[in-house]
């Protein structure tokens, strides 16, 4: 029996993640087009509704109360808000349910259950998430991941992790951005097209990521850390690939001296991380720059030694002290191989940073290469005055 919690017994806190787990999956979904224009389409619709709402009068005073989907709901179901203060230590959990489509995955249906926690006094110490979903795509891609960010009491240490296993599948274009765009013209619900441009490569494979993350607190601002991480591949199938036609999977594979059937990519990581954003979900503010050096070594089960240098580099200004939702952001991911030999799958990838976001209006893996850079800014903006539907231009 599944049990839905009305939106008044959840604590503020966790109400912020579970909208962020929303905001996530709906930029997942939305964000990861094979097709530009519908980008365009979108981002100029977003661009219109404003200048359709100033068009109306507006109060002087624009201290209104935000209003969000669970606040919606409460409404809905006429449930009282629950005032009292979170205790430390007693949990608190919530059931998502994942509906959607997208180009990469098809038809995709899921739950996510999603429970908080605070460790200890929230004038200092973040409130602890944890995450399970499971999710099913129509195109065969089915996913169990865990993730957890547990800050102990006052922020002394953080411990991050991302536990996966997917039966998975993408379109892969080949190392690089030279190839010739593929953009289908039409959705695509069931397995991955067999009949696609010479630059298009479907591949399926099972997978499996452990990823876990201690940080320890140095300064007001500063964390430095060290990390695990296990990734690997195996059954891994080139439907295109036969006696007369090769993939770019198959060449970088014996090229390099990879099984293209199974390989793992295991590692150390130092991470160092400085964050002085006011909120970690909705920034109006500051900076957040992680740094990693991560090292794959045969010793701990990876197929070849290597070594790579990465980064996520967030920036928001607010534009407005009347109305700080209006918010300029910038952001720049990369990933860059020193030293060594990475297997194809590993490879950074259009949408392989942490929330698969990274190149948006491409699909999953579209660009591919031993370094990739990525850079975005955006606009964020609210459409209405309770700041229940806000717009994005990026």
């Amino acid at each position: 029996m599944v049990r839905f919690i009305p939106a008044s017994t959840i604590p503020k806190r966790l109400r912020r993640y579970i909208l962020k787990v929303r905001e996530n999956w709906v930029s997942f979904l939305w964000h990861h087009l094979p097709c530009t224009k519908a980008v365009l389409i979108l981002s100029m619709v977003l661009l219109l509704l404003p200048a359709l709402q100033a068009q109306s009068s507006m109060p002087a005073d624009t201290a209104v109360n935000v209003t969000d989907i669970l606040d919606v709901l409460q409404g809905l179901f006429h449930t009282p808000e629950d005032t009292s203060q979170v205790k430390i230590g007693e949990p608190s959990i919530s059931l998502l349910p994942v509906i959607g489509y997208n180009p990469s995955f098809g038809g995709v249906i899921g739950v996510n259950m999603v429970m908080g926690r605070q460790q200890g006094d929230p004038a200092n110490t973040g409130y602890s998430v944890y995450t399970f979903g499971v999710t099913y795509g129509t195109k065969g891609i089915l996913t169990f991941q865990a993730r957890h960010n547990v800050f102990m009491p006052q922020n002394k240490w953080n411990f991050q992790g991302n536990w996966q296993f997917s039966k998975y599948g993408l379109i892969d274009h080949g190392l690089g951005t030279g190839d010739i765009p593929y953009c289908s013209s039409s959705f695509i619900i069931g397995d991955y097209p067999i009949s696609v441009p010479d630059s298009a490569f479907p591949i399926k494979y099972n997978y499996i990521r452990l990823l876990e993350k201690g940080y320890r607190r140095l300064g007001e601002h500063t964390y430095a850390g060290l990390g695990l991480s296990l990734d690997i591949y195996r059954d891994i199938k080139d439907p295109r690939y036969t006696d007369t036609t090769t993939t770019p999977h198959q060449l970088y594979s014996l090229k390099h001296d990879f099984d293209p059937k199974k390989y793992s990519a295991n590692g150390l990581i130092l991470a160092f991380q400085f964050n002085n954003r006011e909120h970690p979900i909705r920034s109006y503010g500051g900076i957040y720059f992680d740094v990693n050096i991560r090292l794959d070594q045969k010793w701990m089960g990876s197929t070849r030694n290597s070594i790579q240098f990465m980064y996520d580099f967030r920036k928001y200004w607010s534009l407005s002290k009347r109305n700080p939702e209006h918010v300029l952001a910038f952001w720049h991911w990369a990933s860059y191989l020193i030293n060594g030999e990475l297997p194809y799958l590993e490879l950074p990838y259009t949408g392989s940073d942490t929330y698969n976001r990274s190149g948006r209006a491409y699909t999953i893996g579209y660009f591919r290469g031993p370094s990739y850079a990525y850079f975005e800014t955006e606009y964020r903006y609210p459409i209405t005055r309770n700041k229940l539907i806000s717009g994005v231009v990026f």
